[in-house]
């Protein structure tokens, strides 16, 4: 390893260090500050809250480390740029191109990072933050196993077999109703069921009631029925498994086993895809940042240089959230929507590079 890149990495990963640490207070601070009433009506002790915060210390390290490097890399080079060391360098015979080597070298290792902290550790410690804040926090009085959910209303307990986030769709439901004795008095079968205006329609349902007088249940058949529950799909979408919790191995499975039973899998398989694209845009984020400082027509400061690459980032994760929306509601499969974002930035990075030197 030559002099030039020791330098560099050193530079890079103190800028990093820096920039890392600085985001992650102040994300910290801006939670805390959000939800800190909520913390208080549950009647959290501050070493439940600080043990909450620790947990998603990890995820909020996964989703600042791309902006972590951008910044890093910017910085890095611009304070070069504004020192006349790029100049120096180019004027010893030195192209840009011998700046790629430390560059995709800590593109590489950074986005082995992300993969291995976002498969490893992060599916672990959302999962028990989310438990902490669903049992805890929201009180939500709900198990869930995988795609399997049960819910404890008032004097009902409902079973959702599937739920999907997307459509907000629910599939294999029964809900059960009881009386003070805790007798079953109506129980609801359906297929799939479907919120609408604050309330559930369910398709293809069975529904037993019971004949308080014989005690015996009288069976219908429906199409359809409007039915007033305990919960919304935004309970089900704070209680139902996510992603994120899951590694690859379980997402994978957990995908083989909803499509077994018939239901639609396409929002699980574009996130399975993206477990892989994601990482690789802590490489597209250094080649986007080194090309930007490097392109002959830079003549700017420091400061633009970095508005100019926070810009062209926020573009990226627009467009990479765009794809995985349109790969969500199967209007692309499943790989191009996690993927095709990173293509587009990558050959635009290639573009700046080609007017660097």
């Amino acid at each position: 390893m030559s002099i030039l890149d020791r330098y560099l990495i050193k530079e890079i990963l103190k800028h990093f260090g820096i920039v890392l640490s600085a985001s992650v207070i102040i994300y910290l601070a801006v939670d805390f500050f959000e939800n800190v009433d909520k913390f208080m009506e549950a009647g959290l002790p501050i070493s439940r809250i600080l043990q909450f915060f620790q947990l998603k210390l990890p995820l909020i390290i996964v989703q600042i480390i791309p902006v972590g490097i951008l910044l890093a890399v910017l910085i890095t080079f611009g304070l070069m740029n504004k020192n006349n060391e790029i100049i120096a360098l180019k004027s010893g015979g030195m192209s840009v191109y011998h700046f790629l080597r430390p560059i995709l070298a800590l593109g590489v290792v950074f986005s082995v990072a992300f993969f291995i902290l976002s498969e490893v550790v992060v599916p672990i410690t959302v999962s028990k933050a989310n438990e902490i804040w669903r049992l805890e926090v929201r009180k939500y009085a709900v198990t869930t196993e995988r795609k399997n959910i049960w819910i404890k209303g008032h004097r009902s307990i409902s079973y959702i077999s599937y739920y999907n986030p997307q459509d907000k769709t629910i599939s294999g439901i029964t809900h059960n109703r009881f009386d003070q004795q805790f007798r079953l008095t109506r129980r609801i079968d359906a297929a799939r069921g479907k919120y609408q205006k604050g309330q559930w329609i369910f398709y293809d349902v069975m529904e037993q009631r019971l004949d308080i007088q014989t005690g015996s249940y009288e069976v219908n058949f429906l199409d359809q029925q409007a039915e007033e529950l305990d919960f919304s799909p935004e309970d089900l979408k704070n209680v139902a498994k996510k992603s994120e919790e899951m590694s690859f191995k379980e997402l994978y499975r957990y995908i083989q086993d909803v499509e077994s039973e018939g239901y639609d899998a396409t929002p699980y398989r574009v996130d399975l895809h993206s477990k892989f694209a994601l990482p690789m845009s802590c490489l597209i984020v250094c080649l986007i940042a080194t090309s930007i400082t490097l392109r002959k027509t830079n003549r700017e400061g420091l400061s633009v240089s970095i508005a100019y690459g926070m810009v062209v980032v926020f573009l990226y994760w627009i467009a990479q959230s765009f794809c995985v929306s349109l790969g969500y509601g199967g209007m692309l499969p499943p790989f191009i929507a996690a993927w095709v974002a990173n293509f587009i930035f990558g050959c635009f990075a290639v573009f700046n590079f080609l007017n660097a030197d």
